[in-house]
């Protein structure tokens, strides 16, 4: 069969620069590799596509709004006093920025879509399903939007997390509903891939039927894999248990520091902290007061290519994130062989099934240390009982998040798509 012509949006598209757009990058050269594909992108990620061996071969095109882009970011940084906190304002200031993406976009590629020259448009970045898309109601081949991500609200348990991460403009999340071209977005798309239970939730009404499940993270089976590691709790142990991520509110580390140090259980083993963060100094105070120094140790941040290795030498990943959209770090441990610890609310609750790891159910503080420390001590007790939950795990990450098995997936929808079927969730991601 004939290979799909896709013409691919992808705002945030960079080899270099991690989370979103790392993750569509790497979906976008997967993409590739199945279809024949055109990919529109913003002019910052030249340089680094450009030295990147992998997008040989590949077709990109660079779009220039810096004439809005420039002056908005410089002033949603300093009104966000940063760029690492205050997310939800900064993904308002991105809203005239992309618009003027998507309409340079269009000047380019409006002949080419006109004429036949693509079967559809895929829209990959921005991910939130706030961002409306102005090209949805003027293409004339069917629109597909996502994955998209967002809609995960703050627990009420910690809004003094949500406080110290600037988040106060999350009260105005639901007013995106009322900005041109967003219910036009949903009401033209063809095809809405949608992370998580969560994301969908949020969706028009009228857009249930075009939904389908696809979650946005995927893993480099280079980087990640399971193969010639030491099963997770295999051996007498000591046990090695790891915190991996930046070290900020909404990630509490603090309860899994909390309920390391603060079990009898655990003291034989060690807690590995990897990452670093604001947070970091009241950590080390937390480790320093218990008395567990010894069996605690900060690493700071490593390269993204050593986590891989990183994860081959621990049993456990402890990750007590109260707001995690996508967790691709969670797939990424699956796809080492560890055994997941994590909170069962947003995409890590999801990903881990009671057969994959273990889920804390979402409390205050106190209790969720108390439900983290019981896990793990169950772990260090009752360890021949973790390699099926870490084999399972490796399994399902392998089936469904490498981003070749990802692009793969993608690929009948496309086809139904071009060939006028209804579509159907095919749940490749239960």
């Amino acid at each position: 069969m004939k290979k799909p012509r896709v013409l691919i949006l992808a705002d945030d598209c960079n080899p270099d620069w991690p989370s979103l757009p790392v993750v569509g990058y790497k979906y976008a050269l997967s993409l590739a590799k199945f279809c024949d594909v055109t990919i529109a992108t913003h002019v910052r990620n030249r340089e680094n596509i450009e030295k990147d061996p992998r997008s040989k071969g590949a077709d990109f095109r660079y779009v220039d709004n810096e004439y809005v882009a420039k002056p908005i970011h410089r002033f949603s940084t300093w009104i966000r006093g940063g760029g690492k906190v205050a997310w939800s304002l900064g993904t308002i200031f991105h809203y005239p920025t992309y618009l003027a993406f998507e309409w340079e976009v269009w000047k380019t590629f409006k002949d080419e879509l006109q004429s036949g020259e693509f079967d559809l448009v895929h829209r990959i970045t921005p991910m939130s399903p706030t961002m409306p898309s102005y090209i949805a109601g003027k293409s004339p081949v069917p629109f597909v939007i996502g994955p998209l991500n967002g809609n995960l609200d703050w627990p009420k348990e910690f809004r003094s997390e949500q406080t110290r991460e600037k988040e106060r403009a999350r009260v105005l999340r639901n007013f995106y509903k009322y900005l041109p071209y967003s219910s036009a977005t949903y009401r033209n798309a063809a095809l809405i891939l949608a992370a998580f239970d969560h994301t969908a939730r949020d969706l028009p009404e009228g857009a249930a039927s075009k939904v389908v499940s696809f979650p946005e993270v995927g893993f480099d089976p280079a980087w990640f894999d399971a193969t010639n590691r030491t099963p997770a709790f295999s051996g007498e142990g000591p046990y090695n248990f790891a915190f991996i991520g930046r070290l900020v509110p909404y990630k509490v580390p603090e309860v899994a520091v909390r309920a390391f140090c603060e079990s009898a259980i655990l003291a034989e083993h060690i807690l590995h902290i990897v990452g670093d963060g604001p947070e970091r100094e009241r950590i080390e105070a937390i480790v320093e007061q218990t008395g567990r120094s010894d069996s605690v140790i900060f690493h700071g941040w490593i390269e993204q290519k050593d986590v891989g290795r990183f994860f081959r030498s621990v049993d456990g990943f402890v990750f007590p994130s109260i707001r995690e959209l996508g967790a691709g770090v969670v797939v990424e441990a699956m796809a080492s062989g560890c055994v997941n610890f994590v909170t069962n609310y947003g995409a890590p609750g999801d990903l881990v099934s009671e057969d994959r790891g273990f889920r804390i159910e979402l409390n205050t503080l106190d209790e969720m240390v108390a439900g983290y420390q019981q896990a793990m001590e169950e772990a260090v007790t009752k360890p021949a009982d973790q390699l099926s939950k870490a084999n399972s795990a490796v399994e399902y990450a392998t089936d469904c998040f490498t981003w070749d098995r990802k692009a793969a997936l993608t690929v009948p929808y496309y086809e139904d798509l071009i060939a006028g079927r209804p579509i159907t969730d095919r749940r490749d991601y239960s």
